[in-house]
């Protein structure tokens, strides 16, 4: 036997050598490919018998080196245009010349398919993709072969604007997909660019033209003649099936999916892709169907749909008997599919990596997304090359469109050696295996809610039932005995008014929603929610932010569902509400980030900044090219998903309020980051490179600066930007494209573009408020300003608040050059000498006015008797350490330059006292008392409360920086050698 078929029985050898003994003998020259004819003889009857017809056609594959390797797509091409040389295209008749060669063509190809993939020459990929061209060169010559002579017949299909109309023809299921099978038919979908009208001819419309070009194609591909068929061809995936129209114009194909689109066919069209067409129709085609196929939140609306073709799939393997059927059985490569494909269509919207086709390319993408264990998809891998190639052994065989095992043993004996098994029955153990690990899977999918039901939800759905009462009648009041009497049960506090809030949705719900199901699933989610509310610590607060979310989504009942299939994210919702204001305001602002509940653990991972730059370049990388809506909109989703991770990482205390504060800023630094490169984009795009100074188009030299909280690495929740923009080029260039404006010009655009990214509000909100009142001479100033003019401003112009500020300042996003230039600039400024006693009366001055913007003040009366300390702006608070640390570093740098290594005031506190400018007590006692006031002002704005505190411990730290303010800050003579010193 062959090295290929090393466990192949005595039997299947002499089965084979007569096989190769009567190709001999027909003329066959066995021995140009002896060990692929081999595997042929064994594995194909239908070639067996084409062959011993046809027995030159050997030479000529082996001659063109097609048993051992597949040509590429473009030789095939040229094979297919050879083959069709000198035919009579003008009779497109499916027994004619055109037919006849079409026919002989796919033959010859098919036998060199088998020859490589019965002897292992090729994979299951590369057999599925020479399949696949073979469709697809077949298709697109043969269209072009008709439409002229279409043409000729009835007249010129032209557009609007005058061009020829082409026919679209798209591909479904295995050929979209490029997963073509040896004998699959192949599901096509044909449309026409638009409604249009026919010049000359037979006055017909598009419509009726192109119905009639499709028709041939369909006849030459599909009817079975003496000489066979070419591929069978199914239309029944076009829009009404067998009733609708053959073709439509794109404009009536889209509509119909918008307006009466089925959860079957955004299944089927998972796989969709225009394999013929001009590049502008085919674009919108596919942009058309977007949306239709993959919704842009995550789609747990179409589990009903799913689980209901899940159970018609189980229904009809029992019904028509396929448990033999290696596509269609239970475990068969039909559940397989249905596994990734349900993921696809629920994820796909929000992960655009899930948007392809082809399973093998899927399965990794499930478990880089989480979404399957990386152990699953490797069995479900293997279980599906496994069955795709018994698939092709099985078709192999008649060419026939088969997937049923074959009855008698000896060709299951030869099967078994064509999938290098020991034997029968150590194939039938492998099929089983792979076939239970498909079925467990598909079990496990998208189970009933009701299988996951404890019983423990019972008296919350007896209380709803209760309260939304029967479809047409009112339910309970809110003043019902039983109601109040089962929430008392619950450990509500003040029951009235959480029937108040039940009874309310209730009315919601019957005004708000309009179709039963939509109904159906709050039905089923609220007495979930009831149960999760009441092991809450505070049952009361949880009810009232839950609901606000529920409400919210009640026209998106999806989202309802979302939480109905997912009882941990239901769970973690209620946790986090229950936690935070902040987090149900924005929940309930942006449901779509109640995907980001579906993993607790991603959820509760703290972010680095490396990760989140990772994390939101690959997000931006998943979109189409230069699509800057859909970039906009996934860096809002991002920051504010990333924001509520961070949040959730607080509240379950992993994340101290320093770490919370890095987090936020990293955040803001990766977005700035990517905000800088699109705005660069789209300026260069617009008006060319700007100049550098020897006149060579430059690359990025643009900067963004942070001052104050994103600066001193201390954003907190809702902070805005403080943003200074800077560039390193000269004013006076030209930029190098068509619309050549001076650098000066593009640096405004840039600033321009930089500000409506980052401003501009979309489906879900703002990246940041931006605040550029910092940049040199303020809202006059120019937009962004050179380097050299921002060091002219800072040396000879700026105010003493304004190099105050520069204390806090960091460059965070843009150009190298840039960053080295400003920090140089900013090491000059803050490290000058200093008149310390006319610094202290200017540092001094500025408190004071702040004091009483915000009507306050240091008087010691009122600081006596206080009962309420404003976090931030009060004497004694935040602000004061603030203005200590910024005097500290303007006045003491020249001297002691390390204090220049930071922006935030904690490192600059030790830092000072470690070069003995402060005493170590005096840093503490600043340091804590900052950590104590901003984490009492954090948790104040996770509950969205003002920063204000009456809590006696921090009055009593606000005393002691008061304290140390009388010290530090009194104005001396020539100003004490240590800060605060006596």
């Amino acid at each position: 036997m062959s090295a290929s078929l090393p466990q192949a029985a005595d039997a299947l050898e002499r089965f084979a050598n007569e096989r190769l003994e009567a190709l001999r003998d027909a003329g066959v020259t066995v021995d140009s490919a002896p060990d692929e004819l081999r595997a042929l003889c064994l594995g194909s009857n239908w070639a067996f018998e084409w062959l011993l017809r046809r027995p030159s056609a050997l030479d000529r594959i082996v001659a063109e080196g097609g048993h051992r390797v597949a040509p590429d797509r473009a030789q095939l091409a040229a094979e297919l245009d050879r083959a069709l040389a000198g035919i009579d295209a003008g009779d497109p008749a499916p027994a004619g010349p055109l037919g006849a060669a079409l026919r002989a063509f796919r033959n010859r190809q098919m036998i060199a398919i088998l020859l490589r993939d019965l002897a292992r020459h090729s994979d299951l990929r590369a057999t599925t993709a020479a399949l696949s061209d073979l469709a697809e060169v077949i298709i697109e010559r043969t269209l072009g072969l008709l439409h002229p002579l279409a043409v000729a017949d009835w007249g010129r299909p032209l557009a609007r604007d005058g061009s020829e109309q082409r026919l679209v023809v798209v591909a479904m299921g295995k050929l979209g997909a490029r997963e073509l099978n040896l004998s699959s038919d192949i599901d096509l979908v044909f449309v026409h660019p638009e409604r249009g009208v026919v010049e000359g001819g037979a006055g017909i419309t598009c419509q009726e033209f192109f119905t009639r070009l499709g028709r041939r194609l369909i006849g030459l591909l599909d009817t079975r003649t003496p000489k066979g068929f070419v591929f069978r061809v199914d239309m029944r995936l076009r829009p009404f099936g067998d009733s609708g129209p053959l073709v439509q114009h794109l404009g009536a194909f889209l509509t119909y999916y918008e307006e009466q689109g089925r959860d079957w066919e955004r299944y089927a069209f998972v796989k969709a892709r225009a394999i013929t067409g001009d590049a502008a129709t085919v674009a919108a085609l596919e942009a058309g169907l977007r949306p239709f196929v993959y919704r842009r939140y995550l789609d747990f609306g179409a589990i009903a749909a799913l689980r209901d073709m899940k159970a018609m799939i189980r229904r009809e393997v029992q019904r028509r008997g396929l448990e033999t059927d290696v596509k269609l059985g239970s475990g068969g490569i039909r559940e397989v599919e249905f596994v990734a494909q349900v993921f696809q269509l629920i994820h796909g919207g929000r992960d655009r990596a899930l948007q392809r086709r082809g399973l093998l390319d899927v399965l990794p993408l499930l478990v880089r997304a989480d979404l399957l264990e990386r152990d699953e998809a490797e069995r479900l891998r293997e279980a599906y090359v496994f069955l795709r190639e018994l698939e092709h052994r099985i078709q192999a065989l008649d060419d026939a469109q088969t997937q049923r095992l074959p009855d008698d043993p000896e060709t299951v004996e030869r099967i078994a050696a064509l999938m290098a098994c020991d034997d029968a029955t150590d194939f039938s153990e492998r099929l089983a295996a792979h076939r239970a690990v498909v079925a467990r899977s598909f079990t496990d999918l998208i189970r009933p809610a009701e299988e996951d039901d404890d019983g423990e939800a019972e008296p919350w759905r007896v209380l709803w039932q209760l309260v939304a009462g029967a479809d047409g009648y009112p339910g309970a009041g809110p003043d019902d005995a039983h109601a109040l009497e089962l929430l008392a049960a619950g450990g509500f506090s003040d029951r009235e008014a959480a029937l108040a809030r039940l009874v309310a949705l209730a009315e919601r719900r019957r005004t708000v929603i309009t179709q039963d199901i939509g109904r159906q699933r709050l039905d089923a989610l609220l007495p979930l929610l009831l149960e999760a509310v009441v092991g809450a610590e505070r049952p009361d607060v949880a009810l009232e932010r839950s609901l606000r979310l529920v409400e919210a989504v009640l026209r998106r009942t999806a989202y309802l569902v979302l939480l109905l299939e997912n009882p941990g994210a239901l769970d973690l919702l209620v946790r986090l509400t229950a936690g935070s204001e902040r987090i149900a305001a924005v929940l309930a602002r942006h449901p779509i980030l109640l995907d980001e509940l579906l993993d607790s653990r991603a959820l509760l991972t703290v972010p680095t900044r490396e990760s989140l730059a990772e994390e939101l370049a690959a997000q931006l990388a998943d979109l189409p090219v230069g699509d800057l809506e859909a970039q906009m909109e996934q860096l809002r989703y991002f920051k504010v998903a990333t924001e509520l991770r961070v949040a959730a990482c607080e509240l379950a205390e992993l994340l101290p309020l320093m770490k919370v504060s890095d987090a936020l800023s990293w955040l803001a630094e990766v977005v700035l980051e990517q905000v800088v490169r699109l705005a660069w984009d789209e300026t260069e795009a617009q008006y060319g490179a700007p100049s550098k100074a020897d006149g060579s188009p430059s690359g990025l030299a643009f900067g963004v600066v942070g001052y104050g909280k994103l600066g001193g690495l201390e954003l907190g929740w809702g902070s805005d930007l403080d943003l200074v923009f800077l560039h390193d080029l000269p004013a006076k260039g030209m930029t190098h494209g068509d619309r050549s404006v001076a650098n000066g010009q593009f640096m405004a655009r840039m600033g321009q573009r930089m500000i409506h990214l980052l401003s501009t509000r979309t489906f879900t909100g703002q990246l940041y408020e931006v605040d550029l009142r910092l940049r040199p001479s303020g809202r006059s100033g120019v937009l962004v300003a050179g380097v050299e003019a921002f060091a002219g401003y800072q040396r000879d112009e700026a105010w003493t608040w304004e190099h105050q500020a520069l204390v806090r300042a960091r460059f965070v996003a843009g150009a190298a050059s840039v960053a080295s230039a400003f920090e140089a600039v900013r090491r000059e400024i803050l490290g000058r000498e200093r008149d310390r006693r006319r610094l202290c009366e200017e540092v001094l001055a500025m408190r004071d006015r702040m004091l009483a913007e915000h009507r306050l003040s240091r008087d010691p009366e009122r600081l006596a008797t206080r009962a309420e300390l404003d976090l931030k702006q009060d004497a004694g608070a935040v602000v004061d350490i603030e203005f200590m640390v910024q005097f500290l570093v303007l006045g003491w740098a020249r001297a002691h330059p390390e204090l220049l290594a930071y922006t935030d005031a904690i490192r600059i506190l030790e830092t000072a006292a470690a070069e003995g400018i402060l005493g170590a007590e005096d840093a503490e006692t600043l340091v804590e008392s900052y950590k104590a006031f901003r984490a009492e002002a954090h948790r104040a704005a996770l509950q969205d409360q003002p920063a204000r505190s009456d809590r006696a411990d921090l009055l009593a730290r606000a005393e002691g920086v008061e304290r140390l303010w009388s010290r530090i800050m009194t104005p001396a003579p020539r100003g004490p050698a240590r800060a605060g010193a006596d």
